[in-house]
């Protein structure tokens, strides 16, 4: 900690007024008692700043080449006169959801709100019992339901999310997060986020930057939620997008979610939903798998000071560990050009010292 200057209150004079304090007697004039506080409320004043300015603003890091990373590019584009100075307008940051934010396995906790969707409307779709991959769901048999990879995960989600008005949708995403529970962890989903990353979205913010999720999830279901727990509003989330419909129904407006993909915010379609909805290049992003890689380049190829992570998972005994091999966050090409190109590269397994908040 840098020393306290001499032209402040030294210690001797902060005890002689602590002991003032105490002793009545030397406190019987109006004058000397505002005295008094005028110097306890400069000592307040001079320790706050300095303690402020050399707390750790990621406690839950360790030390290491993608902290300081992080830490010095802040420092570049915050300090004002410096060459990398980026204006507060400008300090776009975007962080790709699952497995970035919060866990992915073994299943994209999205899927698992849609797996336990058909349960819950199995009774209103009788035909489900002989139709797969529903079927397979209802016998609790979810590897042969996901066997259909992509197409089969899309239509488990259609099914289990048209027709709903989108209350009835936020009002059944909330019941789920309120009720289900983590197979491995046995914990609520929203239990599930990385706290270093909650503690670097802090960071940023308290810099003068905007955040925001760019997802290939569903932008409903994350608009949810994401403020409560990220701290981003619901109008900093993109995500893929299904259509919907205006309707009347009971002489009330409502919209309509209907069975048809709008918008996929994933590979390419990142740096297009990052340009529609923000309208800015981000200075830095945050991702973990080849799904990100597009929104990387994009927002490494901008001028001036850039940050491009990918967060590695790299740690089977308190999460995961998978990359090149694994269906789910696969990270393949995109951590070869982070080498190539000198991105961040957080191992999760060095360069964390806890997953989760306690």
């Amino acid at each position: 900690m840098a020393p306290i200057p001499t032209s402040r209150i030294s210690v001797f004079q902060f005890e002689w007024l602590t002991t003032c304090m105490k002793q009545g007697s030397a406190l019987r004039s109006r004058a000397i008692r505002l005295q008094v506080l005028k110097r306890l409320l400069a000592i307040v004043c001079t320790l706050s700043p300095l303690a402020a300015a050399h707390a750790d603003p990621l406690p839950a890091w360790n030390e290491g080449d993608p902290k300081r990373s992080i830490v010095s590019f802040v420092e570049r584009v915050t300090k004002h006169g410096g060459p990398d100075f980026v204006p507060p307008a400008e300090r776009i940051a975007v962080f790709d959801n699952d497995g970035t934010l919060w866990a992915e396995q073994p299943v994209y906790f999205q899927v698992a709100f849609a797996l336990d969707q058909v349960k819950t409307l199995a009774p209103r779709h009788p035909q489900w019992r002989t139709e797969e991959p529903f079927a397979s769901i209802l016998k609790g048999d979810v590897k042969t339901a996901l066997s259909g990879g992509e197409h089969a995960a899309v239509q488990i989600m259609a099914a289990t999310h048209a027709g709903m008005t989108t209350d009835e949708f936020q009002h059944a995403v909330r019941k789920w997060l309120d009720t289900a529970r983590h197979p491995r962890f046995k914990q609520p989903y929203t239990k599930l986020v990385y706290q270093p990353m909650l503690e670097l979205m802090q960071y940023l913010r308290a810099n003068g930057f905007r955040t925001f999720i760019v997802s290939g999830g569903g932008i409903e279901f994350m608009r949810v939620w994401a403020q409560e727990i990220y701290g981003i509003p619901p109008e900093q989330v993109i995500g893929s997008s299904g259509k919907m419909q205006y309707e009347m129904r009971d002489d009330r407006p409502v919209l309509v979610k209907l069975p048809e993909v709008d918008f996929v915010d994933d590979g390419d379609g990142k740096p297009v939903g990052i340009q529609k909805f923000i309208g800015r290049r981000p200075i830095a992003a945050f991702g973990n798998s080849d799904g990100d890689q597009q929104m990387l380049q994009w927002t490494a190829a901008g001028d001036g000071a850039r940050l491009a992570v990918l967060v590695h998972h790299t740690d089977d005994a308190r999460e995961w560990a998978y990359d090149r091999q694994s269906h789910i966050g696969k990270l393949d090409k995109a951590l070869d050009e982070a080498r190539a190109k000198s991105w961040v590269v957080v191992s999760m397994k060095e360069d964390w010292k806890t997953v989760f908040p306690p």
